[in-house]
């Protein structure tokens, strides 16, 4: 009968579940080396030991089945906080039926459950970013058009219109209000998408250099000219869609030209006369009153009505006041990741102070103005006096509702972008390029308000 008790122990010990025998006393009496491993407990430290001086009486099921003599059968417990295991207990009794103890066998199942979290975890992230994946597959082309203001939406549903057709299109709006990203919009969400997109800012080209710019040139047609000739912008759009940006400034020979190109679908590179087919989408953008620039005759009538089959018009962002807290965080987190640093919070009276500029440059000065608080400051938390530090000619002004009825700017703010225009001329000692781009204008428009406030020329 003793070898028979030996035998027993042997096998319980070389059981790889921990295994616990208490009698009716809570005495541990027998604490293999599986309970050893689990519980971190050595041998001789808890055997003939009370085992609740090791453990909270609703640690351990072996307690609670001496407490209801029933037994417990693969059930769940957690007997420590790091701890997972799976149970089984009886309680023990004699010939008698007398209560003698209990005997726990418990599944160290640990690091199953770890393996299930991490597994649970993973497909949340899984989930989140599919449901990333999704959002980004529902965004249109015109998303890139930030804002939820009405003015704004009523100008993408016209653009989305636009895009389904192959209608030239003629985009108004003063300069930074997003004519281009707008222009790009219509050409991705057209079924020219796959085509190129070829923007052409026609300010920007000397009177000179048009024709070939537009047209292109064959080899030897002129002193300079390559030897292979070169194709013009136009042709470079074919099959998709050329972009004329500011397209006032067009002279009247190019205006006759570019209107022989919407007639006749084919272009003449200078030094051919054969001409040869193109098909492009022509969409035209501008900032000054082409109507206006007609009866001055220094526009074609034939030109603007062919270009005005569908008119999009971009809001100043002084009409879009409900985007423009939107519209400055998306700029402060994009520079915030561009020059990898932490994204300040924009206090209430700063943003009160931007619904009430007029924001002459737009959106473009606005980009341009969280893109210098980004590079410049050194707080978490951006306030009113900060934004006029940063842009001195960012205040308030009393008559900016006056200014939404009116869409003119009132004299207050014209002696503001004045005295603005002229301070920095003076800090670029009249460099007209760089002032331009510091007050978030294009040169055409800096030489225009020059004009305008008869601002000498530096």
């Amino acid at each position: 009968m003793l070898n028979h008790l030996f035998y027993l122990e042997a096998v319980l010990a070389a059981e790889d579940d921990a295994i616990t025998i208490v009698n009716s006393k809570m005495e541990v009496i027998f604490w293999n080396d599986a309970a050893v491993q689990t519980y971190n407990i050595k041998l001789a430290d808890i055997i003939h030991k009370p085992i609740n001086a090791f453990f909270h009486n609703d640690d351990l099921m072996v307690l609670k089945v001496l407490e209801t003599k029933e037994p417990v059968k693969n059930a769940y417990h957690r007997p420590r906080k790091d701890k997972h295991v799976v149970v089984n207990a009886v309680p023990i009794f004699d010939e008698t039926d007398q209560l003698i103890g209990a005997l726990s066998v418990e599944r160290d199942i640990s690091q199953i459950v770890k393996l299930n979290d991490n597994l649970e975890t993973t497909s949340a992230e899984l989930h989140e970013l599919r449901q990333k994946v999704y959002t980004n597959m529902e965004e249109t082309p015109f998303s890139k058009l930030t804002g939820k203001s009405l003015p704004l939406q009523q100008t993408i549903n016209i653009a989305r219109k636009a895009a389904k057709t192959d209608a030239t299109t003629l985009i108004l709006g003063e300069s930074g209000t997003g004519k281009e990203i707008c222009a790009r919009a219509i050409h991705e969400a057209s079924d020219r998408n796959s085509g190129p997109f070829i923007p052409v800012n026609c300010g920007a080209i000397p009177e000179a250099l048009f024709e070939s710019e537009l047209f292109g040139y064959e080899g030897g047609s002129f002193t300079g000219a390559e030897k292979k000739g070169k194709a013009g912008k136009i042709e470079m759009a074919d099959g998709g869609t050329i972009f004329l940006d500011e397209v006032g400034e067009l002279p009247l020979e190019m205006q006759v030209k570019l209107l022989r190109v919407l007639q006749e679908n084919s272009i003449y590179r200078i030094g051919d006369s054969k001409g040869r087919q193109v098909n492009v989408r022509f969409i035209a953008a501008t900032n000054q009153n082409l109507e206006q620039l007609m009866e001055e005759k220094k526009f074609r009538s034939d030109l603007y009505y062919r270009l005005n089959v569908i008119q999009v018009t971009m809001p100043p962002l002084r009409d879009r006041m409900d985007d423009i807290h939107e519209l400055a965080e998306m700029f402060l987190k994009h520079f915030a990741s561009h020059y990898q640093v932490p994204i300040p919070v924009m206090e209430k009276d700063a943003i009160h102070l931007l619904l009430q500029y007029n924001w002459p440059g737009n959106i473009r000065e606005l980009r341009n103005l969280m893109e210098r608080i980004i590079i410049l400051t050194e707080k978490s938390q951006i306030t009113k006096q900060d934004l006029l530090g940063y842009l001195p000619s960012l205040s308030p002004n009393d008559t900016s509702q006056q200014t939404k009825k009116n869409n003119v700017l009132p004299q207050e703010k014209e002696n503001i972008e004045k005295q603005l225009i002229e301070k920095t001329l003076n800090q670029t000692n009249g460099n007209k390029s760089e002032t331009a781009k510091r007050l978030g204008i294009s040169r055409v428009t800096l030489y225009t308000k020059m004009k305008k406030y008869g601002i000498v020329n530096l």
